[in-house]
């Protein structure tokens, strides 16, 4: 059985041919498997967004292979990738980029509307999601009447809405306390599990990369082991 995500020799360099050419990726190769959660640690500034967003298909590299759910999405047009993108993969990131104006249980169902799922039937799994990471008393209540904690518990739901097969999450908790981080990120890993997804999840956090099945680090423009 393929790997849920597959990066084989995956470059990526910013200002080609200028004085200021930066060479961010240099053959990555990185693999997660179905069900596996795979932590990646990076120094600053090493380029672990950048291969985030390539792997999400948010961003294209210079050379190499991305496949998804055993499909190769190299050379794929824009209306396959986003499709892909939409159906197959979640993100979350720092912030909860949640819309101000909707409440938590609308930020949730909407992904799912747009994806083409009965309103009924959004409504169900939006309610579950947000039950399961212990906001479902809050639904009504809009983000400006969350904690930060709550805001990014309703940013993993709806990241979660559309049960993607992949999960690509970039310092999920890095905005938040020492404390309500371990306590998020234990709700995340939870729910994950709980879901059956494959993730890769980006942290400078070394006890919450810890508890995860396994981790890789990006150094130099590639993986190295830890």
């Amino acid at each position: 059985m393929s790997d849920m995500l597959s990066l084989n020799q995956i470059r990526k360099t910013y200002n080609a041919g200028k004085p200021n050419e930066v060479d961010v990726l240099r053959g990555v190769d990185l693999t997660v498997a179905r069900g596996e959660i795979v932590g990646l640690i990076a120094p600053s500034g090493a380029g672990k967004s950048t291969l985030l967003h390539i792997a999400g298909l948010l961003d294209l590299p210079d050379t190499g292979t991305v496949r998804i759910n055993g499909q190769d999405m190299t050379g794929q047009g824009d209306k396959t990738r986003t499709a892909m993108r939409r159906a197959g993969v979640g993100f979350i990131y720092q912030f909860h980029h949640l819309l101000p104006e909707f409440t938590a249980l609308d930020n949730v169902i909407l992904p799912q509307l747009a994806n083409a799922v009965p309103e009924r039937e959004a409504r169900d799994r939006a309610m579950n999601l947000l039950e399961k990471v212990g906001v479902g008393k809050r639904a009504s209540h809009r983000p400006s009447a969350l904690s930060g904690g709550e805001q990014q518990r309703v940013a993993f739901c709806r990241a979660l809405a559309n049960k993607p097969g992949l999960l690509l999450a970039d310092e999920p908790t890095g905005n938040l306390d020492p404390t309500t981080s371990a306590l998020v990120f234990d709700v995340l890993m939870g729910i994950v599990r709980d879901e059956g997804l494959s993730a890769l999840i980006a942290t400078h956090n070394l006890e919450l990369a810890a508890k995860m099945d396994r981790v890789v680090r990006l150094e130099d423009g590639q993986i190295v082991p830890v």
